[in-house]
């Protein structure tokens, strides 16, 4: 994993940080997001998504994300990008992360 990617993981911990218990972990070229037992998010090549449900998930559309798409044969429609918007101001990012917590 570059340094690059370390730093980016590190940016979305310190938005988070009024999350208690949030961990990343290594997992397929990227970082999966814990908070304790419950995985929620995935950060991949610089980009942040979190887990979505039927109610939460037209927002991430409204925002012109797309679902999560680890390669050109697989696309997991239960993990939408993350705005930069969202990801920039760390109480929006807290929000949209408690709600893809709670799903």
């Amino acid at each position: 994993m570059s340094s690059k990617h370390d730093g980016f993981k590190d940016f979305v911990l310190d938005q988070l940080a009024d999350l208690p218990g949030v961990t990343a972990r290594a997992m397929f070229g990227g970082y999966g997001l814990y908070q304790r037992t419950t995985f929620f998010g995935i950060i991949h090549k610089d980009c942040l998504y979190f887990k979505v449900t039927t109610a939460t998930a037209p927002r991430y559309k409204r925002h012109g994300m797309k679902p999560f798409r680890p390669n050109a044969k697989q696309t997991l429609k239960s993990f939408y990008e993350v705005p930069i918007d969202v990801l920039e101001d760390a109480e929006a990012l807290t929000q949209w992360a408690t709600e893809a917590i709670e799903r």
